[in-house]
């Protein structure tokens, strides 16, 4: 399969930890409460948000069809390659030699990528098709 250029892939450093405190508090999106000042422990962002370093990688988000899981353009996806695809996964896929961002549907015998956004069509994925899934999005990383 030949696999044309796809822009910035990103790996990343993980010799220098970025840890910040986790406190032992919940924000409260409703009404909020009296707050308490227990730190919990200190949060590694390389082990909370990358569990197998080798496979991992980040991709920035060009699009709108991932909207309804709260994938927005611009974000970066964290993406795992050791993890095994499955039904209901939000994978990226190379498809026609660019790489895409969608949610993967088994259905009877047919493999189908879906839009989590109803302005996008679910795509069919046929024998003819240059398609080859490398990774599977484990966490999305946006600002606000």
């Amino acid at each position: 399969m030949y696999i044309n250029s796809y822009g910035k892939i990103s790996s990343f450093d993980i010799k220098k930890n970025v840890i910040t405190p986790l406190y032992d508090y919940r924000v409260s999106a409703g009404f909020p409460s009296p707050a308490d000042d227990h730190l919990e422990k200190n949060l590694d962002l390389n082990e909370y948000l990358i569990k197998n370093p080798n496979s991992t990688f980040f991709v920035r988000v060009q699009g709108e069809s991932m909207l309804g899981s709260g994938i927005n353009s611009d974000d970066i996806l964290i993406v795992d390659r050791s993890l095994e695809a499955s039904n209901g996964k939000i994978i990226i896929a190379v498809l026609y030699g660019e790489l895409t961002v969608k949610r993967l549907r088994f259905s009877k015998n047919e493999i189908w990528l879906d839009a989590d956004n109803e302005k996008f069509d679910s795509i069919k994925i046929t024998e003819e098709m240059n398609f080859h899934i490398w990774g599977i999005a484990t966490n999305v990383i946006h600002k606000l």
